[in-house]
Order: structure tokens, then sequence, then C-alpha cells
């Protein structure tokens, strides 16, 4: 049996795929952030939530969510305050919490562009389709 090419694309998609996430990782590092810490800030640049939603959310759990958002506390990028119309105790993101965020959605969309610039619509579409097939039976 013949080792994989590096010339198949699912090696190539493998590289990119390694080299992306080191790429969306850079930007978090540089600013004392942990891996996830992204995922906090893009899901509460939506709106304010209480704690127990935005694990769900996440998928973790809120022992895990705790420590995280206590770290992100003390570097003033999320704020306890009420949420919804019963003024739930929740967080939401400071005006650094907001900045920081959206420069990670910069770097992300940048990536994005690099990926995808060159297709026209109808072949973004396709490749999403395809690489969210190819997820599911991975996952099976």
């Amino acid at each position: 049996m013949s080792r994989p090419s590096s010339r198949s694309t699912l090696y190539r998609l493998i590289e990119a795929g390694q080299l992306a996430h080191k790429a969306l990782l850079l930007p978090l590092m540089e600013r004392g952030l942990e891996p996830g810490d992204d995922a906090v800030l893009f899901e509460l640049g939506r709106a304010g939530t209480t704690e127990a939603d935005l694990a769900a959310e996440l998928g973790i759990s809120e022992v895990a969510l705790s420590t995280r958002l206590s770290r992100l506390l003390d570097r003033e990028l999320v704020t306890r305050q009420a949420v919804g119309p019963e003024l739930a105790p929740g967080v939401a993101l400071s005006e650094r919490g907001v900045r920081i965020r959206n420069g990670l959605v910069d770097h992300w969309t940048q990536l994005e562009e690099a990926l995808m610039g060159e297709l026209k619509p109808k072949q973004r579409k396709k490749l999403g389709e395809r690489l969210k097939r190819f997820v599911e039976l991975l996952r099976l």
C-alpha cells in the first residue's frame, strides 16, 4: 500500500486546517487570551446572557465557563449585568471586550476571504455544503 500523497486533496485540507488554526490562535495569544475565549467573546457579541444560557450555547459546563469568565472579568473584557426582560444576573461584553471581539472578527474575515475570495457565490455555497457533508460523515 502506498503512502498518502502530499498532492491529495485530503492532505491539503488537513494542512490548510492546521495552518488556519494557528493563524486564528495568533491574535488570541497576542492579547493574552486562551483558545476558546474567542467563542465566548463572539457569543456575547450578539447580546448579554445568563451564564447558564452561555454555557449551554457553547456546549461547556457552567464550572468550566465560570473559570473562563473569571479570567475574562479580571481582564475587563466582560462585565456582570442584568440581562433580558426579567433582569436576570448575567454577563456582557465590556467596551474593551467589544473592541477585541471586533478585531478577532476582522481577522477571521480576512482568513475566510483568503480561502473563498476567488470563488463565485455558487462555488462558495457548494464548497461549504461539501465540507459540512464531509464533517457529518466523519462524525458517524
